[in-house]
């Protein structure tokens, strides 16, 4: 799937483990050297920064996507490829899907859970067809993997929800997972 364009779910803080920082330069840097382009929050801090400029050094095509009230909490960032402003975090969030391939998501905080079941609910509803792999090479999804299969065990959704997603511990395996080599 070179070419694609991947959206990136991350936090705009950098959390609590310097592997978080890691692992978002790593994605960054990957997705220019696979000539995939990067769609992202729009933000200047934390994880979504350190993606960003990773991929921005690399050579790759970044467009961040940003609500007008978050220009100033979460940085807009002003070296992007493509900043596009949207009114509200519902548009945000429609234009990020419309714009990519697939999704990535790295460790991040409530704004990444939203993300996260906004698309596991349209994969569910059959709104959309695009990948969606959670990355953490330290289990960081695993409680949240675990609160899903909770809902399974407690007959609110189907063992089918399971194949809404990947969720991968290498680097290597979440490119795999989103058609990137």
């Amino acid at each position: 799937m070179t070419g694609s364009t991947i959206c990136v779910f991350c936090g705009s803080r950098f959390g609590s483990k310097p592997a978080y920082r890691d692992l978002a330069e790593r994605v960054g840097r990957r997705l220019a050297e696979q000539n995939a382009g990067l769609v992202y929050g729009g933000g200047a801090l934390g994880l979504m920064g350190v993606v960003s400029d990773s991929a921005l050094a690399a050579g790759g095509h970044v467009t961040g996507i940003i609500p007008g009230f978050l220009r100033h909490a979460e940085r807009q960032h002003d070296r992007l490829s493509r900043l596009i402003v949207t009114d509200d975090m519902l548009d945000r969030k429609q234009t990020m899907f419309d714009l990519s391939d697939g999704f990535l998501a790295l460790p991040g905080g409530v704004g990444t859970l939203d993300e996260i079941l906004e698309v596991l609910t349209w994969r569910q509803l059959g709104q959309i067809d695009k990948p969606l792999v959670l990355l953490s090479e330290d289990d960081f999804w695993q409680p949240f993997i675990g609160a899903l299969d909770h809902t399974i065990a407690q007959e609110f959704a189907g063992d089918s929800i399971r194949s809404l997603y990947r969720h991968e511990s290498t680097l290597d395996a979440a490119f795999a997972a989103l058609g990137l080599g």
